[in-house]
């Protein structure tokens, strides 16, 4: 058998098995020691393969390619030889740190492949030879014959030829959170879906229940695991957040105006007559003042502080950028099982003796309780009610444990809720172990759809409980137990049993029946079969489904309110699915789920036509998911997928921003994602959403600080020099003002609370600039109201006094202007008074700190001489900080008029 035959290997599933034995040139005998060793040379180890790791070297270096990081670098060459150390050691301390971070970035998708290999199984029974041998599992070879029992791991993707009650649970590739029995025979539809592949195992999935033969068709790279490795590898190719695609083109752009503008003055300065070190060293001293090249740290310390922020509220964050991005979303998808539900079956419905009991609590942990009519059930329903308890639980092999402060099953995770719901209602376990002891089993299989154990009764007597599909369950019972006793079984009952079995399936419950019978006095337990199966009582039905999450609705409410769209992306079944999303308001009365049958026959340009239309896609595999994730995008949407299977992590690692459900999430999602959600709640995904929109408001308004700053003193610079005047400003003056305003004032809006708001709010638009019309005009009236001040202040004092008390008067003016205007800049809208001063009481602090400190330079000699300033008369700093607020009050008037303009 060639590598080729095995690459058109999508429908295993459909041969007979002479066919597929055939095809892989074998016998159930197995193969010869010698074939395996050829087939592993040709198809290689059994294994999830990593990918050559490019050189660590070369993704450090990459970090470092921007033009706004040369910029940087430039300027702190710069700074350094204008003798400003300690500006030049912090830019290149900021260039050094987003490079760490870049490089931190790279390393997910090797980890995510690393968290596939040690899912995958280490050892596996497999015959050969006609002998049954256990290997290591990357020597499972094509071919081989796979022999399976309940507890293994499944080494590789195999067809089964031998099933006896055979159930896997296959949560992490397929979504489905009961565990899905398997037959061992052909299926016609070649294009199923995973989920409904039932004779098929796949590597990584395991075995909850029976026992099988399969022979292997897949091993490796080439497995539904591999795939999915495969797709997180391609989804997982380096892709710029909102916020980085937005400062790199605004980096660019401040560069090349910045650079223009500087050099039009070093020629006008050189025309002029004006030295050429002199016009040198303020062009370059311009330049550097011209770029904010403390934004890079600014939007660090915003980031950071909002993981640290995140991390409060349950949302551990692997990627800093991820903060931002969160923010601008617009499109959630998410997983159904164990992200918008539970992940863990629970009854919700009873039926005995004519009567329907609806049942609290959730997951298999035994807080809860039965209410009949919405109240407490009374002493009348608590014989019926042990009788189903006791007929649940004595037909049961689940075990429910508390680990960790959470119940979980082991075995079948129906049987699971059986046994919870069967001590709500009154059973008890360890009783009915004491005093019904097991005797014989006949195992649950897909064709008899019903399971039955036999127990000894205290009278001696020997039961068959039974528990089954209720119409399978229904054909052989010919009583029911009702309030009166055990009666014939009428045809009334019975359409009465099969319209509650209808409702339970409509409101989207998977029901069991619940039966028993008497067997015979003088048979032995190992002479019981199914023949004996007949006759039953019917006691009652159990409607069962995996629940939402009780915050989870209103999660979603405030996500529609925020103007983001959520879509549900499931492995379950359309009908469960889309009941679900209805109930959760996802989806609405005229909405269908589309099924990944329906996907696979559309185009690329097909569901990115229709992606914005469908609300529920259901029977989807991971590719599928993908897909949907591309989809989005390419309407240009920044997509969010969240998910905790396997089969969610590639299209975790191609959304915008992944992320993994912490306490039930695989290690492959959580390393494939850029955040961590730790108690698996859809509602902290909304305050993260929170968080980040907040994140960039306060990202925005200090952006907008910085360039209104550093704009207005290469406007008031340019005006001077164009008009004839002496430059207002020397470079030493250029270099201490970016220190002293782009530094603190500017880290404490980056800072800064969130606004109550910010959820009432659309979400922004991936194409949307950082700026927009709103910001350039706060940012053209505090320059204009800046420069102009300025520019007169110059003039004036040029004329009553020489150039070097003009710039020392112009130079504490700008200071003074600049710190006030960082009070405006903390909110858009808001006026100063109605502002909430105690929630940023850093800036305050700061401000009056640095106003201090330049009123302290005029009277040391050392620094004033550094700095080329004189000391003014006492009377002349108060009046430079009076005039500075005038910028500070011209912004708050732009706000009043845009708060009493009408919205367009």
């Amino acid at each position: 058998m060639t590598a080729t035959s095995l690459d058109n290997s999508a429908h295993w599933h459909t041969l007979s098995e002479d066919e597929l034995f055939a095809k892989f040139k074998t016998t159930r005998e197995g193969l010869s020691a010698a074939e395996v060793t050829q087939r592993l040379a040709e198809h290689g180890a059994n294994e999830i393969q990593e990918a050559k790791p490019v050189r660590r070297i070369t993704i450090f270096v990459r970090q470092f390619s921007s033009l706004i990081v040369w910029l940087l670098v430039i300027a702190a060459v710069v700074a350094g030889a204008l003798g400003e150390i300690v500006d030049a050691t912090a830019i290149l301390a900021i260039v050094l740190l987003n490079g760490v971070i870049g490089f931190y970035q790279e390393h997910k998708a090797e980890q995510s492949i690393a968290a596939l290999r040690r899912m995958t199984a280490p050892l596996a029974r497999v015959r050969r030879s006609g002998r049954s041998l256990i290997v290591q599992a990357t020597q499972v070879a094509p071919g081989d014959v796979l022999e399976v029992e309940a507890g293994d791991v499944v080494a590789a993707d195999a067809r089964l030829v031998e099933a006896v009650s055979l159930r896997c649970i296959e949560s992490a590739l397929t979504g489905e959170s009961e565990a899905a029995s398997k037959l061992a025979t052909e299926l016609d539809d070649a294009d199923l879906p995973l989920g409904d592949r039932t004779n098929m195992l796949f590597k990584g999935t395991s075995v909850a229940a029976g026992q099988g033969t399969a022979l292997v068709v897949a091993t490796g790279m080439k497995t539904e695991l591999g795939r999915i490795a495969d797709m997180i590898g391609q989804a997982g190719a380096c892709e710029r957040t909102p916020l980085q695609e937005k400062l790199e083109s605004l980096g660019r752009m401040l560069v090349w105006v910045a650079l223009g503008i500087v050099a039009l003055l070093f020629l006008l300065g050189l025309l002029r007559g004006t030295g050429l070190l002199e016009m040198f060293m303020t062009s370059v001293s311009l330049a550097v003042a011209a770029v904010p090249e403390g934004m890079p740290a600014v939007v660090t310390v915003a980031l950071a502080l909002g993981v640290m922020r995140m991390s409060r509220r349950r949302a551990l964050v692997r990627r800093l950028p991820a903060v931002e991005t969160l923010g601008a979303t617009n499109v959630i998808c998410t997983d159904k099982t164990g992200t918008l539900t539970l992940g863990e079956m629970t009854v919700r419905e009873l039926f005995v003796a004519g009567q329907t009991f609806a049942v609290t609590g959730e997951g298999y942990g035994p807080h809860g309780e039965v209410l009949f009519e919405g109240q407490a059930t009374g002493d009348e329903h608590a014989e019926p009610l042990l009788e189903l308890a006791t007929t649940l639980l004595a037909c049961n092999n689940a075990e429910l444990m508390l680990e960790e402060g959470a119940w979980k099953v082991i075995g079948d995770p129906t049987e699971g809720a059986m046994r919870a719901v069967g001590h709500k209602a009154g059973g008890n376990t360890t009783e009915i172990e004491r005093e019904l002891p097991r005797r014989h089993e006949i195992p649950f299989d897909s064709e008899r759809k019903r399971r039955t154990i036999v127990r000894r009764m205290p009278d001696g007597r020997l039961r068959a409980f039974v528990n089954g599909a209720p119409d399978v369950l229904l054909q052989h019972c010919t009583k029911i137990y009702t309030e009166a006793g055990i009666v014939p079984l009428d045809e009334a009952q019975r359409r009465n049993i099969e319209e509650q079995n209808e409702a339970m399936a409509v409101r989207a419950l998977r029901v069991l029946g619940a039966a028993y019978c008497d067997l015979p006095q003088n048979i032995e337990a190992h002479e019981i079969t199914e023949k004996f199966e007949r006759d039953l009582v019917f006691v009652g039905l159990a409607g069962m489904y995996d629940p939402p999450r009780p915050e989870a609705k209103e999660s979603i409410a405030r996500c529609h309110d925020a103007g983001i769209r959520v879509v549900m992306i499931t492995g379950d079944h359309p009908h469960t699915a889309l009941a679900i999303a209805r109930e959760l308001g996802i989806a609405g009365t005229d909405d269908i789920a589309v099924s990944g049958v329906e996907l696979n026959k559309m185009s690329d340009d097909d569901m990115r036509t229709r992606a914005p239309h469908i609300a529920v896609y259901a029977r989807v595999s991971a590719e599928h998911k993908l897909r949907i994730i591309q989809a989005w995008k390419a309407n240009g949407a920044v997509v969010a997928m969240t998910g905790d299977g396997v089969n969610d992590a590639p299209a975790l690692k191609g959304a915008d921003i992944g992320i993994a459900m912490g306490l039930h999430g695989s290690e492959v999602t959580k390393q494939a994602s850029d955040m961590v959600i730790t108690d698996d709640n859809f509602a902290s995904i909304v305050a993260a959403v929170e968080q980040g929109r907040g994140i960039y408001d306060n990202i925005r308004k200090t952006l907008q600080y910085l360039l209104a700053s550093n704009s207005a003193e290469l406007l008031l610079m340019t005006i001077c020099i164009l008009i004839g005047l002496p430059t207002p400003l020397l470079p030493i003056h250029l270099l201490w003002i970016n220190l002293i305003t782009d530094g603190l004032p500017a880290l404490c809006l980056a800072t800064d609370a969130i606004d109550p708001g910010v959820m009432r709010r659309r979400p922004r638009e991936r194409s949307q600039g950082m700026t927009d019309r709103a910001f350039v005009e706060r940012m053209l009236v505090g320059n204009i109201a800046t420069v102009a001040m300025c520019f007169c202040i110059f003039v004036w004092a040029l004329r009553h006094g020489d150039t070097e008390s003009a710039r020392s008067i112009t130079f504490t003016t700008l200071v003074f202007s600049e710190l006030s205007k960082s009070f405006s800049f903390r909110s858009e809208t808001s006026p100063l008074w109605q502002l909430r001063w105690l929630s940023n009481p850093q800036l305050p602090i700061v401000v009056t700190a640095s106003l201090g400190l330049q009123l302290i330079l005029h009277h040391v000699p050392f620094l004033s001489e550094v700095l080329g300033i004189v000391k003014p008369e006492w009377q002349v700093p108060w009046l430079l900080l009076g005039a500075g607020f005038l910028p500070l009050i011209a912004l708050e008037i732009l706000k009043i008029y845009r708060n009493k303009a009408p919205h367009k």
